[in-house]
């Protein structure tokens, strides 16, 4: 009886050089996108909460809900199928202050767009009424 060993000593070192050349590339890549900054600029968003109800006499009343970027909240606008007016809330800005629309909002598409302290904006509600 003839007994042959089969030899797979190579294939384990092989396999090891090829995963530490794949880490490498991967990691040049990550590192070349940051130092050329192919990753961009990304912007967080903010998070305050509203709600926007319509009064009996058809008004859209906007109040503030809360939220952690509150703080940094100076100044809400309103636009109604695109025209915009200042809406700042009744006294300064905080939780359950409310203001109302100069005009109806029946039929129409409004939306609260909020702005901040550090430049940015961000459309807060979107609703079609």
């Amino acid at each position: 009886m003839t007994f042959t060993k089969k030899n797979d000593d190579a294939v384990s070192p092989v396999i090891g050089v090829i995963l530490m050349v794949a880490v490498t590339v991967i990691l040049a890549a990550i590192i070349a996108a940051f130092v050329f900054n192919m990753a961009g600029s990304m912007q967080s968003s903010k998070t305050v909460g509203m709600t926007l109800t319509q009064n009996a006499t058809g008004y859209g009343v906007g109040t503030i809900t809360g939220g952690p970027d509150l703080k940094s909240l100076y100044q809400v606008n309103v636009s109604i199928n695109g025209a915009q007016t200042v809406f700042i809330p009744a006294g300064s800005i905080g939780v359950g202050k409310y203001n109302t629309t100069t005009s109806s909002v029946s039929g129409q598409r409004v939306q609260l767009i909020g702005y901040y302290t550090d430049g940015s904006t961000a459309i807060m509600i979107d609703k079609q009424f």
